[in-house]
């Protein structure tokens, strides 16, 4: 079994994927040797992407691909991800390299006896190389707030695409989520505190890539998937209780 999995989405990637993929196992070659494994998951690219993630995956050995077939949210891709991942930690990573692979390690070191670690942009000591436009930072504190009022996740950044967690806690949850798009992060985050999993955030270092796709009519589907968050695991949990009391 093989200590890590890296999972990177991507859609519609040509012009990254390549630099990300050899960006990354040079640096986890030298940390990890053989012993990780990176799990690219293309979600219906119409470019050519699978091509050369196909490609890199003949090349080197430490490298999976699963193409889903079908233009899906991240999530889905993720989702995909989290089953065929084989490591002791699975995490996961924008396919932008917004966050480089020095970001995704301090992760792995922070882990210790938790369940999982975020890396996040907001805590005292993220160290942002270049900023996102203002419009999308606004748009990031209105929905971290939400999340704070309706779920009670206290995280400053549940959006940050670099989280990592330990092999327990992905087997057991990642079957019951049920968003796949700008939610799923929180839906994710959502279950692992409801399992009671620990969960801790670090200060991390990024830079914004400008893929970002997030307008101001993601705010509306925020909101109902957070709203539907709140009343499904509601719904989820008194069942569950109801069974367990039989």
């Amino acid at each position: 079994m093989v200590r890590l999995t890296i999972i990177i989405p991507v859609y519609n990637g040509e012009k990254i994927i390549e630099r990300t993929t050899k960006t990354y196992l040079d640096f986890f070659d030298k940390k990890l040797k053989n012993n990780y494994e990176i799990i690219i998951i293309p979600n219906g690219c119409t470019d050519n992407t699978l091509a050369i993630v196909r490609r890199l995956s003949e090349k080197y050995s430490r490298i999976k691909y699963f193409d889903l077939g079908f233009p899906g949210a991240k999530g889905k891709a993720v989702i995909k991800g989290f089953e065929l991942a084989s490591g002791d930690l699975i995490g996961f990573v924008d396919a932008d390299l917004s966050s480089s692979p020095k970001a995704f390690y301090d992760l792995i070191i922070n882990i210790k006896n938790n369940d999982g670690v975020i890396a996040s942009r907001a805590l005292k000591g993220a160290k942002i190389n270049i900023k996102q436009p203002m419009l999308r930072r606004l748009l990031g504190k209105v929905f971290s707030l939400l999340v704070r009022i309706m779920l009670g996740i206290k995280f400053l950044d549940t959006q940050c695409g670099c989280k990592l967690f330990k092999k327990n806690a992905i087997k057991k949850v990642y079957s019951q989520i049920i968003i796949s798009g700008w939610a799923f992060d929180i839906n994710l985050l959502y279950l692992m505190k409801l399992n009671g999993f620990k969960i801790i955030e670090i200060p991390t270092e990024w830079k914004d890539s400008g893929e970002s796709k997030l307008t101001k009519k993601a705010v509306p589907e925020m909101f109902l998937s957070i709203l539907k968050l709140r009343l499904f695991y509601s719904k989820f949990n008194y069942l569950l209780k109801l069974y367990h009391k039989k």
